[in-house]
């Protein structure tokens, strides 16, 4: 089982395209996993606890169950209109994640993990956490990042996290590939070492704010938001469920495969999951070989400015969806930016994107192979007849662009693996013009000439739609149906040989599966 979850979502806002990005890209993984034959369980979700809840939904005179519902229910509308398709929903108010939280507390405090003790300290608002003084800025403050910073004196419980930094610097040092990309290994070591001697607050009281999971040994108590949320990665994926749960089989989705691959923004590695979930997972009794692998993707800004709501900068990727189409955003999302480097959104560039690698190059590509195959040679692929240099030329660019494609996305790279495949799209557009079908067609003894040209741009489009469909699986299913090969949708990546389109195979009329995006002039 390839196991992969999102960080789940916050439901004190609508969700930005930081949101949809992370969304698409775990989807995009998830496709191409089965892809490959994986049986594949994805997992996202929200996160609906919390004292920011609290005050929102008391702000708006409602209650906080109603506010998280009516939140909720924007994330999962807009998942379907990207095409996001998940296994598991993760909700932190649904009674069997409560159930699982409560018995892993109960487990901690059993075996002496969890301790409570009064302390008087600086506490972050809008994060909802205490702060040290190795919290501060280089200029002895705290960043905008904490927003308001109170102080506070209060008696809560705490998680022995001290008990697993050791642990947890040799793990980073002996897991090459426990956090990708590399270059986030040593920000993450810092942090750990930085918070060597720390325990963490696991509980807010209860007169304080009401909106959370009541400590089961303790109910003066609730949990600690993040506490709660990460636990969802294993309480949906069957952890410590009732056998009448309607969960998965944890075993099966843990522990059958290889790691659980999470992937997050660059913004919760530390201290949330980089540093509290797995040394959570080792006090709960995790083995070293089943903690998860992180997958940590960087933000897309404005014109190098992370996008805030106070500087009004936040692209709606509903708005983008319904202005430029489901396709468009998701091809633009997963092909601008690298894994794991930040990016600067540009709706222009969304639409050069589009339009140059979609509309024109395999756009054009699919309707001159179909359109001439229906004209010249009644609608039948046929190998015609000798091959030339340029027929090996185009079966070698395929390979190469095919081996290309493989080797990013098994890397999460999907931005190169889509280089890829417009490469070789581009050499058999250029294929088309140095070998001249509509020429050779005035030619009645070039005929087998005609037919294996033909042919050879005919497999290319069956190959990219293949390629494809895990980023846009609506057009490469429509592409496969133009081909005649509606079964091509359910290939192995590791049967894309040549060959998908058998010789006297028949194919359909083209009709435009990217039609160009026209926006409107702008003025002078």
């Amino acid at each position: 089982m390839f196991f992969l979850t999102t960080a789940i979502d916050y439901t004190n806002g609508s969700p930005h395209i930081g949101h949809a990005y992370e969304k698409v890209l775990a989807d995009v993984i998830a496709r191409y996993r089965r892809l490959c034959g994986d049986e594949v369980f994805f997992l996202t979700g929200v996160d609906q606890h919390g004292q920011k809840v609290q005050q929102s939904a008391e702000a708006r005179g409602v209650d906080p169950e109603a506010y998280v519902r009516e939140i909720t229910a924007r994330f999962v509308a807009l998942w379907e209109k990207l095409g996001v398709q998940y296994d598991g929903w993760a909700e932190t108010i649904d009674p069997r994640h409560k159930a699982c939280v409560r018995a892993i507390l109960s487990d901690l405090h059993a075996k002496g993990a969890l301790y409570k003790k009064s302390v008087k300290a600086l506490y972050s608002v809008r994060q909802e956490q205490y702060l040290t003084d190795r919290d501060r800025d280089a200029d002895g403050g705290f960043g905008p990042e904490w927003g308001e910073v109170v102080e506070m004196e209060e008696e809560n419980w705490y998680y022995k996290l001290s008990d697993h930094t050791a642990w947890l610097l040799g793990h980073i040092d002996s897991t090459p590939d426990f956090i990708l990309p590399a270059f986030r290994k040593n920000e993450l070591r810092n942090a750990v070492e930085r918070s060597e001697g720390i325990d963490l607050c696991i509980s807010r009281p209860r007169h304080r704010f009401q909106w959370g999971i009541e400590f089961p040994f303790d109910p003066d108590y609730v949990t600690y938001v993040w506490f709660d949320a990460l636990i969802n990665y294993i309480s949906f994926a069957g952890y410590r469920a009732a056998e009448n749960a309607d969960l998965p089989d944890f075993d099966r989705v843990w522990n059958d495969g290889p790691r659980a691959l999470h992937i997050i923004g660059k913004d919760i590695l530390v201290p949330a999951h980089g540093i509290y979930w797995p040394c959570m997972l080792k006090g709960i009794g995790f083995p070293d070989d089943r903690m998860p692998q992180l997958l940590v993707h960087g933000w897309w800004n404005i014109r190098g400015e992370k996008m805030s709501k106070s500087l009004g900068n936040i692209v709606d990727p509903d708005a983008l969806a319904d202005r430029f189409g489901s396709d468009a955003v998701r091809y633009y999302l997963v092909r601008d930016i690298t894994t794991g480097r930040d990016a600067d959104f540009d709706p222009e560039r969304l639409v050069m994107l589009y339009n140059t690698e979609l509309a024109n190059e395999l756009g054009n590509l699919c309707n001159r192979a179909l359109n001439m195959t229906k004209r010249f040679t009644g609608g039948i692929l046929t190998s015609g007849g000798e091959d030339h240099e340029e027929d090996s030329a185009l079966r070698h660019s395929l390979a190469t662009a095919t081996a290309a494609w493989r080797a990013a996305m098994d890397k999460y790279d999907v931005a190169a693996g889509l280089e890829a495949i417009n490469r070789h799209v581009v050499h058999c557009n250029g294929y088309a013009e140095r070998t001249k079908p509509w020429e050779l067609k005035k030619e009645p003894a070039r005929a087998p000439r005609l037919a294996r040209v033909l042919q050879h741009l005919a497999e290319s489009v069956a190959h990219a739609a293949v390629m494809l469909s895990p980023v846009l699986p609506d057009a490469a299913a429509k592409l496969a149906g133009q081909l005649n090969r509606p079964e091509l949708m359910n290939l192995n990546a590791g049967d894309l040989q040549w060959g998908l389109l058998p010789d006297g195979h028949a194919i359909q009329k083209p009709s435009p599966v990217f039609p160009r995006i026209l926006t409107e002039p702008t003025a002078d």
